[in-house]
């Protein structure tokens, strides 16, 4: 009897064990991954990702008409090792009918966690505080040295109240936040009754917020949401911070907005683009804290999100039901 051909299944990145384990695994597929931990060329993806019935990527591929054509009609399976999908070119994926798997709900917990940690490091000015100790300038204690905001007592703005804007909203709650406003497309009553959440239009959230964290996903009606206009209702004293992406956010905005006193600071764990060139100029303020887009980076949770991805990419060459299938 005639052995049943090999899928063949492109890899674009080396992933944590227990994804490449599960991919190594499976007996019925050809796996070929980028061995290294940089983003894979352009041309390399191009070759690589010809003939393959399925694609592991992650979101620093863009997977354009050009890619899904270098691929070919062989293409069935786009499985992403993240839970935005903005990289992917969906609308053509969709008129190929190519299944698209993804990884949510596993990476909520740990980019909670970051934006919480993100938002007490900007508003306690810690980096501030740390540079003064390795430069002499901590000296005889002084009543406002290092002063910053606290949480007690404050309302927090959410511009996204999906699941990580709630497992954020639930973090802070013990803070002793006396007031939750939240922004989004619709209004999700069931979801905002755990912290008595009041919908808002975002005009309102920018003004009557002392903390704002962005948690939306990036769409054209979100793309430079957070931009001169949303700068100037926001008070004097208010902290912005961004999870999402980085282009929900006007830098060159933000930055005029900080440099001039128009709000007190900003916390980004995402930006555009991605790495930030070590030359721009929010990286020259000391009320602007980046990171650089580790939200989800914890060990367990990055190998929990490889072993999604590829068990995703799996069951989708199989004909069976995803784990976690992206309705399109």
């Amino acid at each position: 009897m005639r052995p049943a051909r090999l899928m063949k299944v492109f890899v674009t990145r080396r992933i944590p064990p227990e994804g490449r384990a599960v991919l190594a695994g499976a007996a019925d597929c050809e796996v070929e991954q980028w061995d290294s931990d940089e983003p894979i060329p352009r041309k390399e993806l191009e070759r690589g990702v010809a003939g393959a019935h399925g694609l592991l990527c992650l979101l620093t591929e863009k997977v354009d008409k050009k890619l899904l054509d270098a691929a070919g009609a062989s293409l069935k399976v786009i499985s992403t090792m993240s839970v935005g999908v903005d990289h992917l070119a969906l609308d053509e994926i969709k008129k190929r009918g190519i299944r698209v798997g993804y990884t949510p709900d596993v990476l909520t917990d740990a980019t909670a966690e970051l934006a919480v940690s993100l938002l007490l490091t900007t508003c306690r000015r810690l980096p501030e505080a740390i540079e003064e100790v390795k430069n002499g300038g901590w000296t005889a204690w002084k009543p406002l040295w290092m002063c910053g905001y606290g949480l007690t007592k404050s309302t927090v703005g959410i511009i996204g109240l999906g699941r990580i804007g709630q497992a954020i909203a639930r973090r802070l709650k013990p803070f002793g936040v006396q007031r939750f406003l939240y922004s989004g497309r619709q209004p999700k009553p069931q979801e905002a009754a755990e912290f008595q959440a009041e919908f808002v239009p975002t005009s309102q959230l920018a003004a009557e917020s002392d903390f704002i964290v962005v948690t939306c996903s990036l769409t054209p009606a979100t793309k430079g949401l957070c931009n001169k206009d949303f700068f100037q209702q926001m008070k004097k004293t208010a902290v912005l911070v961004n999870i999402s992406r980085g282009d929900v956010v006007n830098q060159d905005d933000l930055y005029q907005a900080l440099a001039s006193g128009q709000i007190a600071a900003a916390g980004l764990d995402v930006t555009t683009p991605e790495p930030l060139p070590t030359n721009h100029p929010l990286l020259t303020l000391k009320n602007c804290v980046i990171l650089p887009h580790i939200g989800s980076a914890t060990h367990g949770t990055r190998n929990t999100m490889s072993l999604l991805a590829a068990n995703n990419l799996l069951a989708g060459l199989r004909g069976e039901p995803m784990p976690s299938e992206l309705k399109l």
